[in-house]
């Protein structure tokens, strides 16, 4: 995948063309935004066009890797001498990681122009991973470009964020989404109400669409949410589960806050869960919807304080079956 592949994210590659054509190329970037939109595609993207053997005009025009040569081929198979990305195992980056990051800066470039180091998921580096990383980018080796990738990345520390040069990327809009699946996997035998729901339960974000099950999840929420409202006992294993929960929860009562308001069933974002949706609001008014909207993104602030999951079950069930007097279909 070269920068003309990319979907969506005209701006923050524009940026990127534009340093590269002027040769000031920052030690480090920190790629932000939401997940699924392509931050890590345009990270790949970067790496071979910097060591591109033969580079081409883009898009816009602007420079391009070919995606052909022997380099861009290496990147793309992950075994480029001079490119190296880092996941986090485990769920976090540790120090470990960072030591190797660390040893491969220190050489000077085998093959290319830079040695480029792209860190996915870069919030999930530990306190100590954090704290060694700092010093790599107080004083980035000559030749080398750091691209951090991170949908959070508020939970880096403020001292990390200072020192890259921030690219935004954001959220795909219905057309582009669709244009993105299209490429990417054809139909595939789905209905074409079937991509559409799936595109509208992306949320702009058409990697969820290719790499998770967005109607199962979308099931599991609605699974415990019966169980919640019927005060049956927590049904969360985990914290990234809790927060997936409040965030499926938070695009429901989006949906009945428009169907209140504008009666609207091509707006909603599971309108093919209309009839479900109206059942559900119809006992409320849409100044509970509301208020249960803004205390729900306030629980979320706190979820990386490790908030109790049964008290959190019990406080969010109770806000919901006072909102709907007790009526839920």
């Amino acid at each position: 995948m070269a920068f003309k592949d990319l979907v969506g994210q005209n701006r923050a590659i524009r940026i990127l063309q534009k340093t590269i054509e002027r040769g000031r190329i920052p030690s480090s970037y920190l790629f932000a935004g939401e997940s699924g939109i392509g931050k890590k595609y345009a990270a790949m993207s970067l790496a071979k066009t910097v060591n591109c053997l033969k580079p081409v005009a883009g898009a816009y025009p602007a420079i391009d890797c070919c995606d052909e040569c022997v380099s861009c081929k290496k990147i793309d198979a992950g075994v480029h001498p001079d490119c190296l990305v880092v996941s986090p195992e485990g769920g976090q980056i540790r120090i470990e990681e960072i030591r190797s990051v660390d040893n491969i800066l220190s050489l000077k470039p085998f093959e290319g122009e830079k040695k480029i180091i792209i860190i996915d998921d870069a919030e999930t580096m530990n306190v100590f991973a954090s704290n060694a990383f700092l010093k790599t980018l107080e004083e980035p080796p000559k030749d080398s470009l750091i691209i951090l990738v991170s949908s959070r990345p508020d939970n880096l520390s403020a001292t990390i964020r200072s020192r890259c040069s921030r690219i935004n990327f954001t959220p795909l809009s219905y057309r582009e989404s669709q244009e993105v699946l299209q490429r990417v996997i054809g139909q595939e035998g789905k209905a074409t109400r079937e991509i559409s729901t799936l595109i509208r339960l992306s949320l702009g974000r058409p990697g969820f669409v290719l790499s998770g099950e967005l109607i199962e999840e979308r099931e599991w929420f609605l699974s415990l949410l019966n169980g919640m409202l019927f005060f049956k006992r927590e049904g969360w294993t985990s914290r990234e589960e809790m927060e997936k929960w409040h965030d499926l929860l938070l695009v429901f009562l989006r949906d009945m806050a428009v169907l209140k308001i504008t009666r609207e069933e091509k707006d909603l974002i599971n309108n093919d869960l209309k009839d479900f949706i109206y059942t559900l609001s119809k006992s409320m008014e849409i100044n509970a919807i509301i208020d249960i909207y803004q205390k729900i993104n306030l629980i979320r602030r706190y979820f990386y304080f490790n908030l109790n999951r049964a008290l959190t079950w019990n406080y969010t069930g109770s806000l919901l079956r006072a909102a709907m007097d007790g009526v839920y279909a």
